[in-house]
């Protein structure tokens, strides 16, 4: 800790997706904006989340740099337990998720932000000038700290740190902590591909989850899952590894890992969207908000959008001088107004893995082919398909289980 205060109007903490946008947003609005980041290098290590469609990048002006992309993709593939494959067509991207960061928090120094490393925030101290909020004074590790500053965007990622330091006036913690899942991946090589993103939903090995192939350029490719089994995880993923085409393939470490063992991955918030993403003076943005796609836990578009409304509100409010939860809540507006309904989506995701591997099978051979062009016909037809094979899974919540796929699109935040 320095002897000095640093000041600034915005002080975002963490440097992923979100925060890099965050501190990149605050910038252009002409904020001076501090982003800090506890580990020694941005982007590392990878967690998941390397893909990004083209409908995100036009929702958020988003002009990625030729360097920061490995492969141009066209959509999502699901595969069902019995084989079944089906396809959400979306033109996108795969990222080199690292690099991407790495430019993302670039663009914000170049904007006028200032950038540190190694720097982790542990407490949070409220400001008040005549009776009326005015700040935070932050402490921690690193040469910045004590750092004053107008708003906090948190954006620590499933770590939520901001969560668990500030207090309501019931002396509870902000927000309670939600449920995770573990994701996990390897790289491997020379992995056959037509460009598109492999979901496979096979609850044999990814409980309440699924397992991924996402093709990355030079013919490499990451093979991972999700599931809530956590102790499992690695487990799980190396049996199916053991029973698919990927057994006989090379698993290596990523660019950007020197040493170790070659998987690689985190934590992804399940719960949904926190009680509390605003404060006095403070905003969650992100995975720290609790902001994920509940069926493919899909993040980065979400964080990214959040981001910008997050710059947009303090910008406002720091200009009319009012840093109160009351002003901050145009922030919550905002997302809400914005983001898909969490809650019935969910509900569609506990209904799909309500069903077995045969009902799920079933319902995806009523499909057809490219379901992203199911219109109100589409679906007509699908529930008339079912009807007829199997009247029975009406009363398991199979429209839920159906819409929760639609809900997975790149409109709707998936990717």
């Amino acid at each position: 800790m320095g002897d000095a205060v640093s000041t600034c109007d915005v002080l975002v903490i963490g440097a992923g997706p979100g925060g890099g946008n965050a501190a990149l947003q605050s910038a252009r609005r002409g904020l001076s904006t501090m982003l800090i980041e506890d580990h020694p290098a941005i982007g590392t290590p990878v967690h998941c989340g390397e893909c990004i469609s083209d409908i995100a990048c036009d929702n958020l002006e988003l002009e990625l740099p030729e360097h920061v992309i490995s492969m141009r993709v066209h959509g999502i593939r699901v595969v069902f337990p019995d084989g079944t494959e089906k396809c959400l067509t979306e033109e996108g991207y795969v990222l080199e998720k690292h690099l991407f960061e790495r430019w993302i928090a670039e663009e914000a120094v170049e904007a006028g932000a200032s950038m540190h490393l190694g720097h982790k925030l542990s407490s949070m101290e409220r400001l008040e000038e005549d009776g009326r909020f005015a700040g935070w004074l932050c402490d921690g590790k690193g040469d910045e700290f004590p750092i004053r500053a107008k708003v906090v965007i948190d954006a620590s990622g499933v770590a939520a740190v901001c969560s668990k330091i500030v207090r309501q006036s019931n002396d509870e913690p902000l927000n309670e902590m939600g449920k995770v899942v573990a994701g996990m991946q390897y790289e491997l090589l020379e992995v056959p591909t037509d460009g598109y993103l492999d979901f496979y939903i096979w609850p044999k090995y990814a409980e309440k989850g699924y397992l991924w192939m996402i093709p990355k350029c030079d013919g490499r490719a990451n093979v991972g899952l999700v599931t809530e089994d956590r102790p499992r995880a690695k487990k799980a993923l190396d049996e199916f590894i053991d029973i698919t085409h990927f057994k006989e393939l090379e698993q290596v470490r990523p660019p950007w890992k020197a040493k170790g063992s070659p998987a690689f991955g985190g934590t992804i918030p399940i719960s949904g969207p926190f009680e509390n993403t605003h404060h006095d003076g403070l905003m969650l943005v992100g995975d720290a908000a609790g902001f994920t796609s509940p069926l493919f836990e899909g993040g980065s578009h979400l964080a990214l959008k959040s981001a910008v409304y997050a710059a947009d509100t303090a910008a406002a409010a720091i200009e009319e001088g009012d840093l109160s939860a009351e002003r901050l809540s145009e922030y919550s507006r905002l997302w809400k107004d914005e983001f898909p309904p969490y809650d019935k989506i969910l509900r569609g995701k506990n209904a799909l893995f309500e069903l077995t591997d045969d009902e799920m099978s079933v319902m995806a051979r009523c499909f057809p082919d490219e379901m992203a062009d199911m219109g109100i016909s589409g679906k007509a037809l699908v529930g008339l398909r079912l009807l007829v094979r199997r009247p029975g899974l009406y009363f398991k919540r199979i429209v839920p289980a159906m819409l929760a796929f639609g809900y997975s699109r790149a409109r709707y935040y998936g990717w």
